[in-house]
């Protein structure tokens, strides 16, 4: 018999298997995404009942197989109940699990990922942040850990960190002002530059807690909008409902 293991995860995906299992699919601290099967979920008096959702995080107890886990016993610390109070934070929530689905992989070391997107479900909670700087501010940092970014730091054309004015799509990051006269760029804020370099370099834990005017967060929002759709072709479900 293979040996007991206990993963620390949430739960991205639960589809029903048969008349009474689920098939979930787990982010782990410990072993990256897997796919487990929770047999007898669906039945009203199943112990694993409750933590056969997706957003369900906690110690899932579980046993290896040869091509994924059999779970028999959960202990959910948060089940991320406020989401579903509002249906445009609970679509936002499944956005997040959805993106975090594709970027994730069986044996990396995801705990990055993980944290990541715990800390973004936690801030869709909170009634005080806005949902789209929190959006978009996890799209960016998941884009990041993945190892795919604008350069923000210096000028994509001459390597300088002064008079950064401008962002270039064709070249993947700010310019300086001279690279900027020769090169296809749109002016960028000084605070919407701050931003991005905040967001692809703060802890984790401190990436959520900040505001931004509605100028930068609109300039934010379309660098964001374009790098995503250039470097990520999947549609996203949760994206295609419109109401996002």
């Amino acid at each position: 018999m293979s040996e007991k293991l206990e993963l620390t995860g949430m739960v991205l995906s639960a589809l029903p298997m048969g008349e009474y299992d689920k098939r979930l699919v787990i982010l782990t601290k410990e072993r990256g995404k897997i796919s487990g099967f929770a047999k007898g979920a669906r039945r009203q008096n199943s112990p694993l009942l409750a933590a056969a959702k997706p957003f369900s995080f906690g110690v899932f107890e579980c046993y290896e197989g040869r091509s994924s886990y059999n779970i028999y016993q959960a202990q959910i610390s948060n089940y991320f109940e406020k989401l579903s109070l509002d249906l445009d934070t609970v679509y936002l929530g499944m956005y997040f699990l959805e993106f975090a689905d594709y970027y994730t992989r069986e044996g990396n070391d995801e705990q990055q990922m993980l944290t990541l997107l715990y800390a973004a479900l936690r801030a869709l909670e909170n009634p005080k942040l806005d949902k789209r700087l929190t959006r978009y501010v996890y799209e960016l940092r998941a884009m990041v850990i993945n190892g795919e970014y604008p350069e923000v730091f210096c000028c994509t054309a001459c390597g300088s960190t002064e008079n950064l004015q401008a962002f270039s799509q064709e070249k993947n990051g700010v310019l300086c002002a001279d690279c900027a006269a020769e090169n296809p760029a749109e002016p960028i804020l000084g605070s919407t530059l701050y931003t991005l370099q905040y967001v692809m370099s703060a802890p984790i834990e401190r990436l959520f807690a900040f505001r931004v005017t509605d100028e930068v967060l609109g300039e934010f929002i379309h660098i964001q909008e374009r790098f995503r759709k250039k470097y990520i072709e999947r549609k996203f479900k949760t994206l295609e409902t419109g109401l996002l």
